[in-house]
């Protein structure tokens, strides 16, 4: 007598769509994506259609930062290295010998600090198009890390602590003393028109 072979039950997949659509649904409302940070800059407000905004910005109150198509810095038409540009960066706007060639003060009354000498600097930041984004973003990181070293620096002087660590009335204090204007140009194109 030959055994007869057994044959397999077929599984019904009619439901299998649904329980991955399930599933798939289930992962994406319980699991977090990562934000990305950015960069952040405050815009200024829009102004009124009907009215023209002129800014007059004295020239030795501008460090113009140039990374043009090799990524070499210059920083007021001179070379600089990348790991040099914090510091530069922080000594134009302290001004600390009253160099006319760098960024001068103006006295303005601080809510919760009083009269301070506030930097009247701004940095234009400008690049071409063939510029690495990682040349970029070390430009961005060093510019950033400068006002927030002098931010910091400023804190502990005034409160005994980091900017990090001051109540909000505080912070808001010393970002008004120092405040990051970076005025950034669209990029250069430097390729030649046909």
């Amino acid at each position: 007598m030959a055994r007869k072979k057994k044959e397999m039950p077929e599984l019904n997949g009619a439901g299998m769509s649904d329980i991955s659509f399930l599933l798939l649904c289930f992962f994406l409302m319980t699991s977090s994506m990562d934000e990305s940070m950015g960069i952040s800059r405050q815009l200024p407000p829009i102004p009124p259609e009907d009215q023209q905004i002129q800014i007059d910005i004295k020239q030795h109150n501008v460090l113009q930062v140039l990374v043009d198509g090799q990524d070499r810095l210059s920083v007021n038409q001179r070379q600089m290295d990348i790991k040099d540009l914090k510091d530069a960066t922080k000594e134009f706007i302290l001004n600390p010998t009253n160099d006319q060639t760098k960024s001068s003060k103006k006295e303005e009354d601080i809510p919760g600090v009083g009269n301070v000498m506030i930097s009247e600097a701004v940095i234009s930041l400008q690049n071409v198009r063939s510029t690495s984004y990682e040349v970029y973003l070390q430009v961005q990181n060093q510019l950033t890390a400068a006002y927030n070293e002098l931010r910091n620096e400023e804190s502990v002087a005034r409160f005994g602590r980091k900017f990090a660590d001051l109540d909000e009335i505080q912070r808001e204090a010393i970002t008004k003393i120092y405040r990051q204007r970076i005025s950034e140009s669209p990029p250069k194109d430097t390729r030649k028109k046909k």
